[in-house]
């Protein structure tokens, strides 16, 4: 479909018609990334030993930091792009790319040297020791060694999503995915390279997302013009693509937080620590995996009412946020309760060996919870930097952690032991999506009437 077209589609098409034709492959390509960080773990914990699971597992919230940037940049330039191509900004489009480019080469910087150097003391801040933080560190090194990869490649594929092009962001990231799914078990035990091998196999994906993303924007298949060989962006753009980017990064930063302190409420209960972080582990991959759908229509959302907000199109923003939410209730919920009626047969397939105790399963059904309440969270925290209010989002990430977490987590445990820790997680969660959704209802109460163009 040309370019004009495709965002007459979604100016003028039926939602419906709009959202299959961006939410399946958008849902697609997060279930294939979902399903490559967990084959990750599945991998460490079929390959190697419950020590190198909890160790990833420490260190993986820490590469998320890396994750965070790059969301940063994606959804920051993204949601610029789409609001710049509902209204015919043709300037903003211009400087796009060179300030996306630019704000990458920072924080990568920013980021990576310190990373590296101070691993070994990030992984003990999670609740790491002995052998689990010798795993933890090595895997958060080999992650460092590549940060401007992992933040450039998600930033450049935010953007492709941005214009609507949700076939062509996933095809684009299949082909790091499907490289890292190879490598890994490749590198793990045929090379013995452990955990290293895992964290290099996802490097040399991110290798390959990068060079895709290039190559598409060298090409004529972008929507807009922008230079993908400069860094020399509008001053303007890199604060807007700041401000409308801040909130998945603080989103990120908070869950980092969240691990920080959910890894040492586990730790701090005693018994068996191992046991516990793995249990932990196997609980926090398989609610993530099943998230992974609700993901792919956030991704889809943008761009519908990014462009659509762009061109004053207010009453169909609002029809999309509902219709969005209401289709990701639809999909996670069959598997929300086959897992809380079947949950010890998800949890094998991360932690083959382990018997599972009725403590667990119960810790389990508890802390996915929350899951048919994630499709209005994610959509929200959405729509609300696509309709130029980046604020509110960026207010409830941080709230979450720091008003919820951090005290939860510091009581609640020495009070009931580690059920605390899942009860807690819980109820923060409904406390914080009744909150969400009064501020959602007040910010679309607050959109004009539509815009008529004559």
């Amino acid at each position: 479909m040309a370019t004009l077209d495709q965002k007459s589609f979604i100016l003028e098409s039926d939602l419906g018609a709009v959202m299959r034709k961006l939410a399946f492959p958008a849902i697609a390509a997060m279930v294939l990334f979902g399903l490559n960080a967990f084959m990750d773990t599945v991998y460490i914990g079929q390959l190697m030993n419950e020590q190198a699971l909890a160790g990833v597992a420490l260190a993986y919230p820490l590469t998320g930091i890396l994750m965070g940037l790059g969301s940063w940049a994606g959804t920051g330039a993204g949601n610029l792009v789409s609001i710049a191509l509902g209204s015919d900004d043709i300037e903003t489009q211009k400087n796009a790319l060179p300030s996306t480019t630019a704000f990458v080469l920072i924080s990568s910087a920013i980021v990576a040297v310190p990373g590296y150097l101070f691993a070994e003391a990030l992984v003990a801040m999670m609740g790491g020791s002995g052998e689990i933080l010798a795993y933890g560190t090595q895997y958060l090194q080999i992650t460092m060694l590549a940060a401007p990869l992992w933040i450039y490649g998600l930033a450049l594929n935010f953007i492709v999503r941005s214009e609507g092009k949700m076939k062509e962001a996933a095809i684009m990231m299949s082909y790091g995915l499907a490289l890292n799914i190879l490598l890994t078990p490749i590198l793990i035990s045929f090379f013995d390279m452990g955990v290293t091998g895992a964290a290099w196999a996802t490097n040399a994906g991110m290798l390959v997302y990068c060079f895709v993303g290039y190559r598409y924007f060298s090409s004529d298949k972008p929507s807009f013009q922008s230079s993908i060989n400069s860094v020399r962006g509008s001053s303007q753009v890199v604060r807007s693509i700041v401000r409308l980017g801040f909130p998945g990064f603080i989103i990120t930063i908070m869950g980092l937080i969240q691990a920080v302190v959910v890894f040492n409420a586990i730790v701090g209960v005693g018994g068996d620590t191992d046991g516990n972080l793995a249990f932990f582990a196997a609980a926090n991959r398989m609610a993530l995996f099943l998230m992974t759908p609700l993901f792919g229509l956030m991704r889809a959302l943008q761009p519908t009412v990014g462009i659509n907000f762009g061109a004053g199109q207010y009453t169909r923003v609002k029809d999309a946020l509902w219709l969005y939410t209401k289709t990701g209730l639809y999909i996670v919920a069959p598997f929300w309760i086959l897992l809380t009626i079947f949950p010890e047969q998800g949890l094998s397939l991360v932690l083959p060996d382990t018997s599972f105790t009725a403590t667990d399963l119960l810790y389990f059904r508890i802390y996915i919870l929350i899951l048919p309440l994630l499709p209005l969270v994610f959509n929200a925290l959405t729509f609300l930097p696509a309709i130029d209010q980046p604020k509110y989002a960026s207010m409830i990430g941080a709230a979450r952690q720091l008003i919820f977490y951090v005290p939860v987590m510091l009581v609640l445990p020495k009070l009931i032991g580690l059920g605390g820790v899942y009860y807690g997680a819980t109820a923060i969660d409904v406390i914080v999506t009744i909150w969400l959704g009064w501020i959602l209802v007040r910010s679309m109460n607050a959109l004009p009437g539509d815009r008529v163009v004559g």
